[in-house]
């Protein structure tokens, strides 16, 4: 909503103003008023107004000095000078100043409309030229906390290139790497009842309680790992193994690891996850075998034959599925069709020259990739469901029985992703809906709001809660308060903390206030979810 100040020692016209504006047509709000420009500068710092309206002719300090104050403070909204006086030399000045609009005293509705929708607009340009002008400004800051996980996510999946890997280690971190050795163990968040009908943003938030769960195991068990999530129900442990712990002590162990994630998940978030072993590498430039391997035993968990015998998907790592993921989830992320294309037709080819492969590997990649397809269009705030309104996916997928099949089917359905009118106007904002997200979920115990996501993107509150809702389906107030509930159930589950300690921990000072939105969210209070040990 755009924030309005008018500033005019006219009580009449004040009160004529306020009433003309059609607030609600133009999303404006009036946030103050003022009857000269001294009064005027101390409410625009107390408002921080995205639009003024000003007389020039006022006591104490004009119209034209206070612009010129704001003018020297880098003001960032727009200006409309509303005045009787017609003088040229005003005129002039005004035309100086860089206001946005000079009115006439009496002035009509219709004109005044006129004005603020052409208003209106210039900022709404403005926030896509600052968009546009700060992208790298950005980008940095987006991806600077998430850097080092981008990195050991190319690392175990085999896109980071082995000429320059040693390179890329950090001096302090080398020892770390190339002393110890690596495993991998693959995790497959399993569709049940409870999922099928999940939205993806609820889906969202089961991915985010999941990998807290992980963490947290994985924090007092083995330090020494790293967590990485990859694409939709798919993600993935690597353990960094001391070189003095015996082989089989080390697998005893992390096999005990994985036994307790699976309990923990089952208990806290009641979803059922299923895990895959890789092999022990003594180099960490192995370490995307090993999740090759982990994958496919994942695979070999899932994919059956009609007679009941487990589909031949071949232990040669030259498929390498998980990096086929990561490379095309990446090309279809940025729109690349041409990119997403070689990609495609190189992976056929390896699929090609293995005569083991079988109509219910394929059918079963089919589906894999459209979860994948589903999660990383999400993640750039498009549906994928809404780009395929009448698709009957089943019937579709059951048809495929070649890889030459399987192939233009892909291609087919990336062409009309990479060429969607729908894709173009939002994945711009992908970055911007990301951070927020990531935000919400690193911050939820504190007191945050769209203030302090203004602050850091350099964006003002009300873009930000239209590109968030417009991504998400749901204002940033309402996700920040499913988050925080989502994690109030685990804190409550767990039975360690009372519930005021749970109200503080999510970001509630007033337990009260807590307990209401609790209820009004899952339908029972704190309290009985405690009874009822949920």
């Amino acid at each position: 909503m755009w924030k309005i100040l008018i500033i005019d020692d006219d009580f009449q016209v004040l009160e004529g103003m306020k009433k003309a504006i059609p607030w609600a047509s133009i999303d404006a709000e009036l946030v103050g008023e003022a009857s000269d420009g001294a009064e005027g500068l101390e409410m625009v710092r107390q408002t921080e107004p995205d639009i003024i309206i000003t007389d020039i002719y006022m006591p104490v300090m004009n119209g034209l000095e206070m612009i010129e104050k704001l003018r020297e403070t880098n003001f960032p909204g727009e200006l409309i000078i509303l005045s009787g006086y017609t003088d040229f030399q005003y005129a002039r000045q005004a035309l100086r100043l860089q206001v946005s609009d000079y009115l006439s005293k009496p002035v009509t509705i219709q004109e005044l409309e006129t004005v603020l929708a052409k208003v209106i607009k210039e900022l709404e340009a403005k926030e896509i030229k600052k968009i546009e002008q700060e992208e790298i400004k950005r980008r940095l800051l987006l991806y600077e906390p998430f850097g080092q996980q981008e990195w050991l996510k190319s690392v175990m999946t085999g896109t980071l290139h082995k000429s320059a890997a040693a390179a890329s280690i950090p001096p302090s971190e080398q020892s770390y790497w190339l002393h110890r050795s690596h495993l991998v163990m693959g995790i497959e968040l399993m569709s049940t009842v409870r999922t099928a009908n999940l939205s993806l943003i609820d889906w969202n938030l089961f991915r985010f309680a999941l990998a807290n769960i992980i963490r947290e195991v994985l924090a007092e068990d083995w330090p020494e790992s790293d967590f990485i999530e990859l694409h939709s129900h798919h993600a993935a442990i690597m353990f960094h193994i001391d070189d003095t712990i015996p082989m089989e002590t080390a697998l005893d162990r992390i096999r005990s690891i994985g036994n307790r994630i699976t309990e923990c998940v089952l208990t806290y978030l009641k979803l059922t996850i299923r895990l895959g072993l890789g092999q022990i590498k003594a180099s960490w430039l192995e370490i995307s075998d090993s999740t090759e391997e982990a994958f496919l035993d994942l695979l070999q968990q899932t994919v059956t034959t009609p007679q009941g015998k487990l589909a031949s998907v071949s232990s040669e790592l030259a498929i390498r599925p998980i990096k086929f993921y990561q490379e095309l989830a990446e090309a279809i992320v940025y729109s690349k069709e041409e990119t997403a294309a070689q990609i495609v037709e190189a992976y056929i080819r390896q699929i090609q020259s293995m005569s083991t492969i079988t109509p219910a590997y394929l059918q079963y990649l089919c589906t894999e990739l459209w979860t994948i397809f589903a999660y990383s269009l999400y993640s750039v705030s498009i549906v994928l469901d809404e780009l395929f309104p009448d698709m009957n996916l089943s019937a579709e997928i059951v048809q495929i029985q070649t890889p030459e099949q399987l192939q233009q089917w892909l291609q087919h359905k990336i062409h009309i992703i990479a060429t969607s009118r729908h894709w173009n106007e939002n994945s711009k904002h992908k970055d911007v809906v990301e951070f927020m997200i990531q935000y919400a979920h690193d911050h939820y115990a504190e007191e945050i709001g769209l203030e302090d996501m203004s602050k850091q993107l350099y964006l003002s509150r009300n873009y930000l809660n239209q590109i968030f809702k417009k991504a998400t389906g749901e204002t940033f107030t309402n996700y920040l308060i499913q988050v925080r509930m989502k994690k109030a159930q685990t804190l409550l589950a767990e039975g360690n903390y009372l519930i005021y300690e749970i109200s503080e921990k999510v970001g509630y000072k007033n337990v009260p206030y807590f307990s209401s939105i609790f209820k009004k969210y899952t339908g029972v209070s704190p309290s009985e979810v405690g009874k009822s040990g949920l």
